[in-house]
């Protein structure tokens, strides 16, 4: 039977499907570096994202300071859901051959103990390494297959287990030195050094601010807690370093020094940073916790700014893990003249942080929440211009800009960032000083037909202004009563 011909709708009506652009996502605002020295992650590798704090607990152990720091951060209410763990290389490291990562199947220690003679040819400073007659067959474990393989190399170095991949290190530090593979000897493929073992030669002592810049190249951060002890110098540049760093960043540093506390010292740390007006900066007081920074930010990485009532000042918060200070009043008054935090016992039986400020005398919920405004605004105005088929140069594209830039401030009004009051700053638009925000905040954009014509020709917008009120946070009460009888 034929089948008849027939003609296709679409001669009549044409439907075509077409895919909207993804919109650039918001930074996280959440997210945390915690800065270490342990040499459990190299200078390569750099970084490491942790959901876990027993992951971490297996990787550095419980007494190091990144455990310690990740505890701190994790033991907020709520509790953050994840942490980066950063490598400052502070002492030379040694050279560093990594195998593949073996798979369940190729961890099997049947496999490695039917090695009764076995070889393994490494190059190790620049010298060759030839070892020969390992003998695993006793062996019940990964680990015991390393510490062989340690003993076969002797005083050149060292093999490790990691629990995914075996590791050998060079016993010498420092930029000559080095391991590869030369992909030979009946071990080389079982312990996964052949052909795609990575190699990581050593580096040289580097400064905190060296670490942090290799580590600004990873935009996945936003506040760094560093965990070890670091010279006030040191401090002083990583600081600075934060300050200038586009897009913005925070760090945090703790300081067991008791000059912090003294009414009579005038050059602390606290002092220091604060001369400079580091606002990006906060420094933590406490003579109980080396890295009660990182609880901190454990809590600053609970808000969420796109929720509703999340905002929230960081005094009279508390420090999981930290022992409160019992201070007199004069050395409360000395931290709060260097601008440096500490957790603080009062008379009622209750602890809480205090003062909640950036080094340079900025509160720190405002930085924090400044910083995600500026991003949520870039990143609104972003995505307008890139979903859109076009902006135009005219009042709809005004209309169309300003109404994005409202629909961000509005975010911040619901977060409780932004609230309505009264306006102090300059004129600007139809905004005088002592004119009452409504809404916490107002737009202007010039009129289009007033932009030169060089900028109209360069596409540019006209020029946008906001004015913004912030909600503040009652940190004092003073209460007068009257009595009469």
């Amino acid at each position: 039977m034929a089948i008849a011909t027939t003609l296709p709708v679409s001669r009549v009506v044409n439907v075509a499907v077409e895919m909207s652009p993804t919109a650039a996502a918001l930074r996280n605002f959440g997210s945390c570096l915690i800065l270490g020295d342990s040499d459990i992650i190299d200078t390569d590798e750099r970084i490491r994202l942790y959901s876990s704090i027993s992951d971490i607990a297996t990787d550095f152990g419980i007494s190091s300071r990144e455990y310690l720091a990740a505890q701190a951060f994790f033991s907020q209410s709520p509790q953050p859901t994840q942490v980066y763990i950063g490598r400052w290389a502070k002492s030379a490291t040694a050279g560093r051959l990594r195998g593949r990562t073996l798979s369940s199947a190729e961890q099997d220690i049947s496999l490695f103990t039917a090695i009764t003679t076995g070889t393994l040819s490494l190059t190790i400073d620049g010298a060759s390494k030839s070892m020969a007659s390992i003998d695993l067959s006793a062996e019940t474990n990964l680990n015991g297959v390393a510490s062989q393989i340690s003993s076969a190399l002797g005083v050149s170095g060292s093999c490790a287990w990691t629990g995914e991949r075996f590791v050998i290190t060079s016993a010498t530090t420092g930029t000559s030195s080095t391991v590869a593979t030369t992909d030979t000897g009946t071990l080389s493929s079982l312990m996964g050094f052949a052909g795609s073992a990575t190699s990581v030669a050593g580096v040289a002592a580097e400064s905190l601010a060296s670490a942090i810049t290799a580590l600004l190249d990873y935009n996945t951060w936003y506040m760094v807690c560093v965990a070890p002890d670091a010279s006030d110098d040191s401090i002083v540049e990583a600081a600075g370093l934060i300050e200038a760093a586009s897009p913005s960043r925070m760090i945090g540093f703790t300081t067991q020094n008791s000059t912090e506390i003294d009414s009579t010292a005038s050059s602390t740390l606290g002092s220091r940073l604060k001369g400079l007006g580091y606002n990006r900066t906060i420094l933590v007081y406490s003579s109980d916790s080396p890295v009660a920074a990182a609880s901190v930010f454990g809590r600053m990485a609970t808000i969420n700014f796109e929720g509703s009532n999340t905002t929230l000042t960081l005094k009279f918060k508390q420090l999981p893990g930290v022992t409160a200070e019992n201070l007199r009043s004069s050395q409360a008054e000395a931290l709060k003249s260097h601008n440096v935090n500490a957790f603080c016992a009062y008379q009622n039986d209750t602890s809480i942080l205090q003062e909640g400020i950036t080094s340079g005398g900025w509160f720190i919920d405002e930085t924090h929440g400044l910083d995600w405004l500026q991003n949520r605004v870039e990143t609104d105005l972003w995505n307008l211009l890139y979903t859109s088929k076009k902006v135009g140069q005219d009042e709809s594209g005004a209309t169309a800009i300003v109404s994005c830039v409202n629909k961000s401030l509005e975010q911040g009004v619901t977060n409780g960032l932004i609230a309505p009051g009264v306006w102090n700053g300059d004129a600007f638009g139809a905004l005088e000083s002592g004119d009452t925000l409504s809404t916490g905040y107002y737009v202007y954009i010039q009129p289009f037909d007033e932009q030169s014509q060089s900028d109209r020709e360069a596409r540019k917008a006209p020029p946008i202004q906001i004015a913004v009120k912030l909600k503040g946070a009652v940190h004092f009460i003073n209460v007068t009563i009257t009595v009469n009888r």
